[in-house]
């Protein structure tokens, strides 16, 4: 989606340089959470710890991006769809940051608390966890070109994941009824998996942002059908 032109090119510029910074940090988001991931189920300390060491990454991206959108209101005053843009832009970056988050604390877990060996606690959150990687990976793409219906459609998606995370969780109480010894090592992977849902629930959170932008309402508080309503 074109973001429109302005009577100062240095202004286009400035807008297109921050879209392509949070584009750049929900990437590296992405790879974190991936590799935190792989440390998990691998119970890799060498690989958590680099997680953990790349998430001030993050957070620089962040704090670098809020600065530049803080230089623009100040610079720019920027109206309308512009300064709607700037508004998604903050609370996107919001959003990324503490996707971050949920990376580290999976690497932490491993760091500090290595588990067992029983695989089969750590293997039922690698089809939520995918889930997770994917929709991120799609809003991204949604957030990349501005468009609106597919960040309705994966505004859904999030039931998709809630519905996994349920199915893991009752997994893992029927591995903790079956021997009571177990329930440490599965109440960490309870953790994060309900890390891994809450993912969802931010990148729901950008798709929220995105349709703010183009349709200059704020919709979230708002149900599927209303979303849709809007969008017609």
């Amino acid at each position: 989606m074109q973001l429109g032109r302005h009577i100062s090119g240095q202004f286009n510029v400035e807008l297109e340089s921050i879209r392509t910074h949070v584009l750049a940090m929900g990437g590296l988001v992405e790879q974190q959470l991936a590799l935190a991931m792989k440390a998990l189920n691998k119970q890799d300390v060498v690989l958590a710890k680099k997680v953990v060491q790349e998430d001030h990454k993050v957070n620089t991206m962040e704090v670098s991006i809020d600065e530049a959108c803080t230089r623009i209101i100040a610079k720019r005053q920027p109206t309308a769809k512009d300064l709607r843009l700037i508004i998604a832009i903050i609370k996107t970056i919001t959003d990324l940051e503490r996707i971050g988050d949920v990376a580290t604390k999976m690497a932490r877990v491993v760091i500090e608390s290595p588990l067992s060996e029983e695989r089969k606690f750590r293997v039922s959150l690698e089809p939520l966890c995918q889930k997770a990687i994917s929709m991120l990976h799609d809003v991204l793409d949604a957030f990349a070109r501005m468009d609106v219906e597919s960040a309705a459609l994966l505004h859904k998606t999030d039931d998709k994941l809630d519905s996994e995370y349920e199915a893991v969780i009752r997994q893992l109480m029927t591995y903790m009824m079956e021997d009571t010894k177990n329930i440490p090592h599965i109440l960490q992977i309870m953790w994060s998996a309900r890390a891994i849902e809450r993912v969802g629930d931010r990148c729901q959170n950008i798709c929220e942002y995105i349709i703010y932008f183009v349709k200059g309402k704020d919709v979230r508080h708002l149900g599927e059908e209303s979303i849709d309503e809007l969008l017609k």
